[in-house]
């Protein structure tokens, strides 16, 4: 099990309520952040998560944690008649919303508000369900993990990208020293949050990924899960299906 990261250490409210409040805070600057942190490599990444989704050919898809919505965007690519963007701050969605129209894409793509720890859909609902950066800030992973497990249609695709650690020398330590020291300090400078970054970094410092986070997806009750480390190990996606 993960350590619980909050957001704002003297908060009283609840993880889910500080993380919604904290992106709602970014979410006018938060794509050009994202892309000035990552070099831009995370396009890159959501596109080898687009590949993986397209191979199963899905008629519907979910993306969680969708925020403004590139990889629902990028999902269109697809064969997937609807694609849903689930998040729970309302902020990130009208960003991601106002980026589909202006893109013509409102006919195939659904910008919802919701919980994905206590989803409305049925059982066996989705042929391929995503969530890029976004469990880690799932507020119990076990929980939210399993309600996509109930949402998947059998034989379908469940793919995660999420950041990890490098382990290899020295990898491993310029990208601790970036993520403590450069990169909470680029979101200061660009944010009106002053403590999203750091939390986004922290969190990702002590998250569970590679073969930890396999381990978790199988005692979920996922099958065929493989990790496939990206950029030196700084991310990972994650391929998993239901029986």
């Amino acid at each position: 099990m993960s350590k619980n990261v909050t957001p704002y250490k003297d908060s009283t409210l609840g993880k889910k309520e500080q993380v919604t409040q904290m992106f709602d805070a970014i979410s006018g600057n938060y794509d050009g952040l994202n892309r000035v942190i990552s070099f831009g490599i995370d396009v890159k990444w959501r596109k080898k998560v687009v590949q993986l989704v397209a191979a199963k050919n899905p008629t519907n898809i979910l993306d969680i944690a969708t925020g403004t919505g590139d990889l629902a965007i990028l999902m269109t690519q697809t064969s997937a008649k609807k694609i849903i963007g689930l998040d729970i701050s309302e902020g990130m969605l009208e960003v991601g919303k106002n980026k589909i129209i202006d893109k013509k894409l409102d006919n195939v793509i659904e910008m919802i508000v919701g919980d994905s720890e206590k989803m409305s859909f049925e059982d066996n609902y989705f042929d391929a369900i995503t969530v890029s950066f976004g469990i880690r800030n799932f507020e119990t992973l076990e929980k939210g993990l399993a309600e996509i497990l109930r949402v998947l249609k059998p034989n379908g695709i469940f793919v995660v990208l999420e950041t990890s650690i490098p382990e290899k020398t020295p990898y491993k330590q310029g990208y601790k020293f970036y993520t403590k020291n450069i990169l909470p300090i680029i979101g200061k400078l660009f944010s009106k949050d002053n403590v999203a970054y750091g939390y986004l970094s922290e969190s990702a410092s002590v998250f569970p990924y590679g073969e930890e986070l396999n381990n978790i997806l199988r005692k979920i009750g996922f099958i065929d899960v493989v990790a496939m480390p990206q950029t030196f190990g700084v991310a990972t996606i994650y391929s998993a299906s239901k029986k």
